[in-house]
């Protein structure tokens, strides 16, 4: 994590550690995020995702949420748990159809949820590159991206699609896209965790079961759009 001031100049580089959410990184650091700024795949394979911060004036410390944990999951029983940091990349598309949602597959923890197209981010890929393919392999929409406007995280304990217990910590990079000449929604990548795509329009977006994260992020922008 990066972060940058109103100049331009670099105050701080730091890894993101597991479980730990941006803003309360910066934060230890003496600094309050503004807003992000980019993300991308530097000259050693590593993601840097830049902010812009502001010297702290007394605002709290952010509330770190606590890991999560799938109740049918039991560390202490399951044998070895591997740590993993997921760093994707997700885009919220509007077009004159409407919002594009992708509904997860019985191969996630939360099958028959919507959320955004999106994915992981290949090695060496740029995250910028990564969510145009992860849309057209889950919707086959050819869209344009805007900036980067959000950051998200979360951490639990569950199972993953390959059947392992993870500490998993998934950091989503949010982009804005557009989509010029929207037509009806495909998934390319058959059998994977999307099962199926639609268009709906702004209005009655509240009418699919969105993920809690996914939620969130759709009541803070959406007004704008």
């Amino acid at each position: 994590m990066v972060g940058q001031n109103e100049d331009g100049r670099t105050v701080f580089a730091q890894p993101l550690a597991q479980g730990v959410d941006p803003r309360v990184l910066a934060h230890d650091l003496g600094y309050a995020t503004v807003h992000p700024l980019d993300a991308v795949r530097n000259g050693g394979g590593v993601i840097e995702i830049r902010f812009l911060v502001r010297p702290l004036s007394g605002e709290p410390r952010p509330q770190q949420a606590e890991r999560g944990r799938d109740p049918r999951i039991d560390p202490d029983s399951t044998g070895p748990v591997e740590v993993r940091q997921r760093v994707a990349a997700y885009a919220l598309v509007t077009s004159s159809r409407g919002l594009l949602a992708t509904e997860f597959s019985d191969r996630t923890s939360v099958p028959g949820r919507w959320g955004f197209p999106g994915g992981g981010i290949d090695d060496h890929e740029q995250p910028a590159a990564a969510v145009l393919r992860e849309v057209a392999e889950e919707t086959q929409q050819t869209v344009s991206l805007g900036g980067l406007v959000e950051v998200q995280t979360s951490h639990w304990v569950g199972r993953s699609p390959r059947g392992t217990v993870e500490d998993y910590h998934a950091v989503r990079l949010v982009y804005e896209a557009t989509c010029p000449h929207p037509t009806p929604p495909v998934v390319v990548d058959v059998g994977g965790t999307t099962e199926s795509a639609r268009w709906v329009p702004l209005h009655a977006w509240r009418t699919l079961a969105w993920t809690a994260g996914w939620r969130q992020i759709l009541r803070a922008r959406l007004p704008a759009l």
